[in-house]
């Protein structure tokens, strides 16, 4: 079953493919400039840091209902082994096999695909199982500093956590901003606030999964009108879940990967940063957030810092 129409209709109000060329294969960060980051630097006034990403452990955030996407499995293969002989340095090493978006992470373009493409129109088959993605694997972004902005939409709406099922509508998002006291703007990365988070940090993983609060089908024409540059949020779905609209399944996923070509990242730790926002009374910092570069990869994880 394909896209639900009114789906394919808001696709063709945000695509950008060709906006950056045929061969362009990074999409919305593209809006990233130089003079954006350096309006960016330009918030730093304290040089508080806030740390968004949430510990990669065994006991993670996965708990199977996604095959494949496993928490960290660590184990040593060295330890205090003294490689050069009796009494020189010994070292420590380690592994580590998991899902890339096990924890705190980005979705790169190619993640979802629908009708058969991905970003800018190339061909879904160009995922292989061996090689992965040949076109803006997550290797392509290789850089994410900009100006972030905390859309605190749990806060706004005055409650601690917004409840399960919740879509986060275009209206959500000017009630934050309204709260944050700055507009956002071309190049921005924006952080969406619901709260939901609270349930894996209190031990609920499957509260935490599902139902979740999250954005609706009508929030990527408001960042597609604003040249956000990515999104990211702290549930594990991203998207209202399940969904609005009956079997229209990951259809923000679409609309942001595929047809605008903006990154989009799920279980970020919002919560401290909420309090060090409402404390500082600014809810724009430099947010520095570069994927790790698995070459052909259709997710990362990420460590993403804010700094005030």
């Amino acid at each position: 079953m394909g896209l639900p129409s009114e789906i394919l209709e808001i696709a063709k109000r945000v695509n950008n493919w060709g906006r950056w060329g045929e061969d362009d294969e990074i999409g919305t960060l593209n809006l990233i400039t130089d003079e954006v980051v350096r309006e960016a630097a330009a918030t730093v006034r304290s040089g508080r840091r806030v740390g968004l990403a949430v510990p990669l452990q065994q006991n993670g955030i996965q708990t199977g209902m996604i095959p494949g996407r496993v928490n960290p499995l660590h184990s040593m293969v060295a330890v205090n082994w003294e490689m050069f002989g009796p009494d020189t340095v010994a070292n420590s090493d380690d592994v580590v096999t998991m899902g890339l978006q096990a924890g705190t992470h980005w979705d790169a373009l190619p993640h979802v695909s629908h009708s058969g493409v991905i970003y800018n129109g190339r061909p879904a088959s160009s995922i292989t199982p061996h090689g992965g993605a040949a076109f803006s694997g997550i290797e392509k972004a290789r850089h994410l500093v900009s100006r972030g902005v905390l859309l605190d939409v749990a806060r706004a709406r005055g409650v601690d956590r917004l409840v399960g099922g919740y879509a986060v509508t275009p209206e959500d998002l000017e009630l934050a901003m309204e709260l944050a006291g700055t507009q956002v703007r071309a190049g921005d990365i924006v952080l969406v606030r619901t709260g939901q988070i609270q349930l894996y940090l209190a031990g609920d993983k499957t509260g935490y999964a599902l139902p979740a609060p999250g954005l609706s089908v009508r929030c990527p024409e408001w960042f597609h009108a604003r040249d956000v540059a990515a999104v990211a949020n702290d549930t594990l779905t991203f998207e209202i879940f399940p969904p609005e609209i009956e079997n229209a399944w990951l259809s923000v996923h679409a609309l942001h990967l595929v047809e605008m070509g903006m990154l989009q990242g799920q279980n970020w730790n919002l919560e401290e940063l909420s309090q060090v926002c409402a404390e500082e009374e600014r809810y724009e910092f430099l947010l520095t957030a570069t994927p790790e570069p698995f070459v052909g990869a259709v997710g990362t994880p990420v460590a993403p810092v804010a700094i005030f």
